[in-house]
């Protein structure tokens, strides 16, 4: 039995305990799982059941489980709990989750609320949360956490495995170690498996690492995200403009970035601007519509020119009739090629294989691709036309001559829009397929009116 059918015979359990009103027999068989696993059931519960039944299967959690419970469920439902459980509870799952989850918490929360938690709240404690809390949305500082291992430079590596053993149940990681100097700057790493390995009278500073990555506080996330999967690193130091440590990332905090990252990205691909995190059932028609219909609208007026380009052109329509046959071909064709550039070009770009400096470089590998594409698309469509469908030459010649030049234009166009947009400071995601489509059906049509024009003299 796989994972999803267990999970699944989990839930029908829970739910017939549920309908019985066996609270006790559901709780007794959540503990038991894994808190990631409770957390689904729990959100399940609410979507399914009914927020008062999660709430009371919530309480009857014991208060260490329920607290890792929390921290998996999903932040709207996790305001949905808070908004309905006792301050004293707030209280102690705020005051036990680990510390960037408690700022996550923290941070969707109403200001109320906020200040009725941070009252209770040790007065350093306070400040350093409300420290993170004042950073700038979706940058390295939203992200870290000040729980990690500090070692002083002076250290044997028997003294450290010693402080290691006594404050590491309260740090985010113990598998990286950070050394600071005077004034807290960051002096060097050091790696649990290089201290467990080595003799315990050597001087840590023998073994650190100098030479290391770090990210500055007000890094954009999603740069963050970038430096994860290139150095795939577990975790990072994040340091201020004076290079002092004001704390670390970890892995499990850039899945949710990444997962953020790319869903905005293939939102804005299709069009869709003002991306929310909310699951798709969850948003409002109304914010549905506001996020589709301005792009909708300027892609509208976008076609409004290529119907000016085809009225201008009605005589030649009008005159060889048999044109009008190949037009949706030629567009869609066009339209396909440009966004295949655009999608490959747009991926490089978000996974950091390409730059705005590679942009000739691009601009060449197209030309050749789409060249040789073009040619290959306009003899089969020749035998087709001339051959099958007893066309005139010369219509099957302007129609293999537009499709050359339009799957050139076409693909040149879709890989340096990215790029361009990149380099004035746009997302490359929004010049993804709508954007490609509207501007290759303008460029597929002059250029079919054009060779129609120059071949059959129209």
């Amino acid at each position: 039995m796989n994972e999803k059918d267990e999970f699944e015979l989990l839930l029908e359990k829970v739910f017939e305990l549920l309908e019985e009103k066996r609270y006790r027999a559901a709780r007794d068989i959540l503990v038991e799982e894994n808190p990631a696993d409770t957390a689904e059931v729990i959100e399940e519960i609410m979507d399914e059941v009914g927020l008062d039944e999660a709430i009371i299967v919530f309480r009857m959690l014991p208060k260490d489980i329920s607290v890792d419970v929390f921290s998996y469920i999903d932040t709207d439902d996790q305001i949905a709990i808070i908004n309905r459980i006792t301050d004293k509870e707030i209280s102690y799952i705020i005051d036990e989750l680990d510390f960037d989850d408690k700022i996550d918490v923290l941070e969707e929360l109403p200001a109320n609320v906020v200040d009725k938690i941070l009252e209770k709240t040790p007065k350093h404690e306070r400040r350093q949360i409300n420290t993170f809390l004042n950073y700038p949305d979706n940058c390295a500082g939203t992200l870290m956490t000040p729980d990690y291992i500090s070692l002083q430079k002076t250290m044997t590596v028997g003294e450290a495995l010693e402080y290691i053993r006594k404050e590491g149940m309260d740090s985010e990681t113990i598998y990286t170690c950070y050394v600071k100097e005077a004034g807290r700057k960051l002096y060097g790493i050091i790696s649990l498996r290089v201290l467990v390995t080595s003799d315990p009278e050597t001087p840590i500073a023998d073994l650190l690492e100098t030479d290391f990555v770090s990210i500055n506080v007000y890094d954009d996330q999603e740069e963050v995200a970038e430096t994860f999967q290139k150095y795939g690193y577990l975790s990072i130091p994040v340091v201020d403009k004076e290079g002092r440590l004001v704390g670390i990332i970890t892995m499990d905090d850039i899945f949710d970035v990444i997962e953020e990252e790319t869903t905005e990205d293939i939102e804005r691909m299709a069009g869709v601007v003002d991306s929310s995190n909310q699951e798709y059932l969850d948003i409002s028609v109304f914010k549905h519509v506001k996020n589709r219909l301005p792009w909708l609208l300027v892609l509208m007026l976008s076609y409004v020119i290529t119907g000016s380009i085809i009225t201008h052109y009605e005589a030649a329509l009008s005159s060889v009739i048999a044109l009008v046959a190949y037009m949706p071909m030629l567009m869609g064709t066009g339209g396909n090629s440009g966004s295949q550039s655009a999608t490959l070009v747009i991926r490089g770009i978000s996974v950091g294989d390409l730059d705005t400096s590679d942009a000739l470089r691009v601009l060449w590998k197209e030309l050749r691709v789409s060249f040789i594409i073009g040619v290959t698309l306009s003899a089969v469509n020749f035998l087709r036309i001339y051959v099958f469908e007893h066309q005139s030459i010369g219509v099957a010649f302007t129609v293999c001559a537009a499709m050359i030049v339009i799957v050139i234009a076409a693909k040149c166009i879709g890989s340096m829009l990215p790029l361009i947009a990149k380099k004035i400071g746009i997302d490359p995601a929004l010049m993804a397929s709508p954007m490609i489509a509207s501007l290759t059906d303008m460029v597929s049509v002059t250029s079919y009116f054009m060779m129609a024009t120059m071949i059959l003299h129209v």
